[in-house]
């Protein structure tokens, strides 16, 4: 039989806790529990969030790449809880995709990574992004341009294209994921890569890389001179 939170000393209470001490005094179970909100008649929510963590090995990266089916594969979560778990990680990773007002300027790839890497580095399946930049180099905006499967993703060269005109783009960088965790480029990327550098030196537009995010390594078309 469960002993209710609420029958818990102030001091031990999730959400109690962090009112009077702070998120950083919780522990990452007592964090996800104030998401789950309530437990079963069996459990509380504390111990479910514990369940949670046990299924990922206690590594939140890997919780962040759950779906919604193996968050309720944990007796109690149904979709409410399996979906504000869902919510809360996406949230984290649009955060770690804003860029601040003055927006930087990229010159390297690893001033890329930097800024894709959060977004792209731990996700199930691939998708393609596009930078674009003014003539100084400085970032005018990143759009994702399509969401694939576990091992393939389209980039769309029309509207990569039509994206750049309109933003009076000088230059692109484009870039996508490989969640295999293989950076090295298939036959089909570097057909794309030079497909779509074509189509924008129509325009005078220039590709100035296309990069591959493999966890936490990557490829540099430009470093590697293809």
């Amino acid at each position: 039989m469960k002993t209710s939170i609420k029958l818990w000393d102030e001091d031990e209470r999730p959400r109690e806790k962090l009112i009077s001490k702070g998120c950083s005094s919780l522990s990452n179970a007592e964090l996800l529990a104030i998401v789950l909100r309530s437990g079963t008649p069996e459990k509380t929510a504390l111990d479910m969030a514990r369940e949670v963590l046990k299924l990922s090995s206690g590594k939140l990266k890997r919780l962040s790449e759950f779906s919604v089916e193996q968050y309720k594969s944990i007796s109690g979560i149904g979709d409410a809880k399996a979906v504000s778990l869902m919510a809360i990680f996406e949230l984290t990773r649009r955060m770690n995709s804003e860029t601040e007002d003055n927006q930087p300027i990229i010159r390297e790839s690893s001033t890329v990574m930097q800024i894709m890497g959060p977004i792209l580095q731990n996700l199930p399946h691939e998708e393609c992004w596009a930078i674009y930049l003014n003539r100084g180099n400085r970032l005018l905006s990143k759009e994702r341009i399509s969401i694939g499967g576990v091992d393939h993703t389209s980039i769309d060269i029309r509207i990569i294209v039509k994206k750049a005109v309109e933003k009076l783009a000088s230059s692109v960088i484009l870039v996508h994921n490989h969640p295999s965790g293989n950076r090295f480029p298939g036959e089909a990327d570097r057909n794309q890569t030079a497909a779509l550098k074509n189509a924008l030196n129509v325009f005078d537009i220039a590709l100035l890389d296309h990069i591959i995010v493999a966890g936490n390594k990557y490829f540099s078309f430009s470093d590697e001179n293809y």
